[in-house]
């Protein structure tokens, strides 16, 4: 099976983006094609065989990836696999493009592999970063039901069916937003702990825009995914999570102001899962409830 690999950058890393292109090339097996998306901003020098594409504005995370994917055909139709990695990640080992090439062949209903996220001095992996309910465990493997959007293997025949990922997100749940498209066409998603990623260990809210931004797209997702009688249990139970974990009173109000423009500015198309999708997420543990 042929794998590429998706990289968007900002340019600010050159020294990171060094050292994961390098992890990608030293991958066992054949070698990984390479396209590096400077997402309104110029690519940093990159090693002779890796593509390059120079956005003149910024597109957001989704968009800059959805470029990426582009450049190896429609919905990546070149490549069977592609590998959708975070600028400032590393490979661990030399073998997860094998591995994921051996995972699609011998599961013809796996779509979409999420890699581990460890931090490269600790060996840890955050809570969040075990995108299930009981992440006690980040070594245990599994299927899951969404994944981690800068550590993650997608085979292609997944975007001919179901499309890319939402361009109007800009950043925040549009791997979700992927996974439940996905999950209702009938793939199946899995979380690798063998997998690796090395990754620093960074707080989601470094990013000026994330209580907004989490907010406003956590309404899209409902919106344009979810039976209509499960909207409001879904967001109620988003709206009170999140007034639990105590926000500053700064980040609490744009949090409202995201929930606010998520209601009242166009989600892109509605195109809600089947109870049939609904009862296959919560035999896998995540109920679209919570």
């Amino acid at each position: 099976m042929k794998v590429g690999a998706v990289i968007i950058t900002m340019g600010n890393r050159p020294e990171e983006l060094r050292a994961l292109l390098d992890s990608v090339a030293k991958q066992d097996g054949d070698p990984v094609e390479v396209v590096v998306v400077g997402n309104g901003s110029p690519v940093p020098d990159v090693p002779d065989g890796v593509r390059t594409i120079e956005l003149p504005e910024n597109l957001g995370i989704p968009g800059g990836r959805n470029v990426g994917t582009e450049a190896f055909g429609p919905g990546g139709r070149d490549v069977d696999i592609l590998l959708f990695l975070d600028d400032d990640g590393l490979l661990a080992r030399h073998d997860t493009a094998e591995l994921c090439r051996q995972a699609f062949a011998a599961d013809p209903e796996l779509g979409i592999i999420s890699f581990r996220i460890a931090d490269p001095d600790t060996g840890e992996t955050q809570r969040r970063h075990v995108p299930r309910l009981r992440a006690s465990d980040p070594m245990r493997s599994s299927r899951v039901t969404t994944f981690l959007g800068g550590a993650n293997a997608v085979r292609t025949r997944v975007f001919a069916e179901v499309g890319g990922l939402p361009d109007e997100f800009f950043y925040a749940h549009e791997e979700t937003d992927l996974a439940w498209r996905a999950l209702d066409a009938g793939w199946m998603i899995d979380y690798r702990s063998d997998m690796v990623l090395y990754h620093p260990t960074t707080a989601p809210s470094r990013h000026a825009v994330y209580h907004r931004m989490v907010a406003r797209n956590r309404v899209w997702l409902a919106r344009r995914n979810l039976p209509a009688l499960l909207v409001p249990v879904y967001l109620g139970v988003w709206l009170l999570l999140t007034l639990l974990r105590r926000p500053s009173r700064p980040a609490l109000k744009a949090w409202f102001g995201g929930f606010r423009e998520g209601w009242t500015t166009p989600c892109g198309p509605r195109r809600p899962m089947r109870w049939r999708t609904v009862w296959r997420l919560t035999r896998l543990g995540r109920p679209p409830v919570i």
